[in-house]
């Protein structure tokens, strides 16, 4: 004769319980890029309104932050009972907030003019370099991804994670490498399908996401953070 189980402990529970938490982190980047997504949604695809996607693009970083922060409680409790997808993603907000914009509006503010002088440089000296200024672009890209999830997990000062991530970009190739994939799977669902696309698969995303950088994170707390 079996042993009673509780229904937190079957196997369609346990899938029932990831399927709620991807659907309310979703719910929950949904609401917390929404002034972001209404401003994008009006603006037509013009270069000239790239300073107003920069703006719209702000929101991102706080809500990456949150959903890394809201998926990595969820790593660490014994069970995905133990912990709750809406409470983890609020407190990943409201304690990450100052440092993932610290991190986030300058590296936007960055690819901001990097992508006007990509956009307005054709015919002119500078238009030659497009091909660097892209190449630079992706580098900022990766790094403050990298950075929302080292500040996301570990209380640094703002130059300490701006200086890990930098480190771990190139002491982690094959995690940088697997970062860049989903840049690149970022850029190649918005091309193909529509531009929100990305933003409704947010959760989708940040877990996977996490995988990638685990390891990253893991050699992080051994060299950077003090034992006992």
């Amino acid at each position: 004769m079996s042993d009673p189980r509780s229904f937190g402990d079957g196997t369609l529970s346990r899938a029932a319980t990831t399927v709620h938490w991807f659907l309310l982190l979703e719910l929950w980047f949904l609401l917390a890029t929404a002034p972001g997504l209404a401003l994008a949604f009006w603006l037509a695809p013009d270069p000239s309104n790239l300073p107003l996607f920069a703006l719209a693009a702000v929101p991102l970083g706080p809500a990456l932050a949150a959903a890394l922060f809201a998926w990595r409680r969820r790593d660490e409790a014994m069970t995905a009972d133990d912990v709750a997808p809406s409470p983890s993603f609020r407190r990943g907000y409201a304690v990450n907030l100052r440092d993932a914009l610290a991190v986030w509006v300058p590296a936007v503010a960055v690819l901001l003019v990097l992508g006007v002088n990509v956009s307005f440089g054709s015919g002119t000296p500078g238009g030659a370099l497009a091909g660097v200024q892209v190449v630079l672009a992706v580098v900022v890209l990766l790094g403050a991804l990298r950075a929302l999830a080292v500040a996301s997990t570990f209380s640094f000062r703002l130059r300490d994670v701006l200086r890990i991530a930098v480190f771990t970009l190139y002491t982690t190739p094959l995690r940088t490498l697997g970062l860049l994939s989903y840049v690149v799977l970022a850029v190649g669902l918005t091309v193909v399908t529509f531009d929100a696309v990305v933003v409704l698969l947010a959760s989708v995303l940040t877990f996977g996401l996490l995988r990638n950088e685990a390891p990253v994170l893991d050699l992080v707390r051994e060299r950077f953070v003090a034992s006992g």
